[in-house]
């Protein structure tokens, strides 16, 4: 099963092949990569580096512990102790028929090979295999570390457990599984892709009109939709209240005007010289890890904010992060085993950095801000009750700053109640480096009950009162935190 493979490898490690090395890696399995190209140790960190940064971005201190990255001398190597292999070998049928028959002979009897193949049928790929059943396509989509999407599809030969299996891996490291039921050429997605490039060709070469026009026509309009509601849907909120039915009946009649050429331009040198000075021109001399890093960043906002509300790539990020958060030992709001609540456990992620690559002034508040959340919600006064129009307001704060966090470095906060008496609320929170152990910062809250509605402080109701005091009657044997009850002044 899934559950039980713990090595992946990665035979072939140009584009795609980096990229399924970090998502693997990243969703804490092994990985071990092999590759002929004498630079493919650099250029596989550097992919692994940028979908790190992106990862952290995206899941937070959700993400496993990463796993172990190897690299192989020989695919014979990579192979021969994995559970599942993973090859990302050129677009040439005859080479990955010939390798495909290498993997199966040196893997062992139990592994699974996934083809990243993004249109060659895999009843052709497993023809020369021993082992044909063990075989499926798993094709992605790029930056494969990000975007969720994977056609699985299997051939003639692969049997109802290799896609089961497979399925249920890339699932397990965050990806959205679309299963190819039946073989064809560029299986779903790329057969549409396909469409929309060659149109594009034909624009540019009837001069109508330029790469970074047709980029723009797309990422400032479809695009945009197609992010999260696709095609079908999309045209049927065209429809308006009478739907798709509508919107046929409405622009069906220009399906059969001349407007597209489906069937693409000659690839003249011309041809490919005028599309290639273009794309040059757009992309004005920035260079390839800074385009990727920036398509990463944008990847993750969209997710983000997709997230927020529960829909398609987004509520695939959420559904992962959550079974990731389900595997964690120690749970925000549990005790620490020293009497204090732990209240923050996170990377610092790169938008919580200054210039010098340290966390910000301002996120240390927020930070601390999240610990006391955490602290409220332990004690009953969550967002369930906030809702309700009742609500703990800060009304001072005192932030000490004894050490840097850096960029990606995992911080801890643990909190303790000072004092409260049913109105009022005193916490002190601590933030610590995770691996040295090294105090960070620590910052001193006094919180207010209020009547959200009334705009005024009133007490606090006696279950909420009894769990803050009861809280802090727990953590009465820890000794008075050092700079609790300071003010800012100067040396005397």
């Amino acid at each position: 099963m899934a559950s039980e493979i713990r090595k992946v490898a990665i035979v072939g490690g140009g584009v795609i092949g980096a990229a399924w090395a970090a998502r693997f890696l990243l969703g804490g399995i092994d990985v071990s990569v092999f590759d002929l190209d004498p630079e493919v140790e650099r250029k596989t960190q550097e992919v692994i580096a940028n979908a790190r940064r992106a990862q952290i971005r995206l899941h937070g201190a959700a993400l496993p512990i990463e796993g172990n990255l190897t690299f192989a001398v020989s695919m014979e190597e990579a192979a021969r102790d994995a559970d599942f292999i993973q090859e990302s070998l050129p677009e040439r049928e005859d080479l990955k028929q010939r390798v495909l028959a290498d993997i199966d002979a040196a893997m062992p009897a139990h592994a699974i090979i996934g083809s990243s193949t993004s249109g060659l049928l895999p009843s052709k790929l497993q023809s020369a295999m021993r082992r044909p059943d063990r075989l499926v396509v798993g094709h992605p989509f790029n930056p494969v570390y990000l975007l969720p999407l994977v056609e699985v599809c299997g051939g003639d030969q692969t049997s109802a457990e290799t896609i089961e299996i497979a399925s249920a891996l890339y699932t397990r490291v965050g990806m959205k599984v679309l299963h190819v039921r039946h073989e064809i050429d560029g299986f779903i997605a790329d057969r549409l892709l396909e469409a929309v490039w060659r149109e594009a060709l034909w624009l540019i070469n009837d001069g109508i009109a330029t790469a970074a026009e047709i980029d723009d026509a797309i990422r400032f309009g479809a695009g945009l939709r197609w992010s999260f509601m696709g095609t079908f849907l999309t045209y049927r909120l065209a429809g308006g209240e009478a739907g798709m039915r509508h919107f046929l009946h409405q622009f069906g009649p220009s399906m059969e005007w001349p407007w597209t050429k489906l069937v693409g331009p000659k690839l003249t040198g011309e041809l490919i010289d005028k599309v290639s000075d273009q794309s040059d021109e757009q992309a004005a001399g920035i260079g390839l890890r800074e385009y990727e890093a920036l398509r990463d960043s944008c990847l993750v906002d969209i997710m983000h904010a997709l997230e927020r509300n529960d829909f398609a790539a987004g509520a695939v990020a959420k559904a992962y992060r959550e079974s990731l958060t389900g595997k964690e030992a120690v749970k925000l709001g549990s005790d620490c085993g020293d009497g204090h609540v732990l209240t923050g456990h996170t990377p610092v992620l790169p938008e919580w950095i200054d210039y010098n690559d340290h966390l910000t002034e301002h996120c240390y508040l927020k930070l601390f801000g999240d610990a006391t959340d955490v602290v409220l919600a332990r004690t009953g006064a969550g967002p369930d009750y906030v809702s309700s129009g009742f609500s703990f307001y800060t009304v001072e704060t005192h932030i000490r700053h004894l050490g840097q966090a850096r960029l990606g470095q995992k911080v801890e906060l643990r909190s303790r109640v000072l004092g409260t008496d049913g109105k009022r609320l005193h916490l002190f929170h601590a933030m610590t480096n995770l691996e040295t152990g090294a105090l960070i910062a620590t910052a001193e809250h006094m919180l207010v009950h209020v009547d959200a509605k009334a705009e005024k402080s009133a007490p606090a109701p006696d279950h909420i009162t009894q769990a803050m005091q009861g809280l802090a009657a727990a953590q009465q044997h820890l000794a008075p935190p050092e700079g609790a009850g300071r003010s800012i002044r100067m040396p005397g």
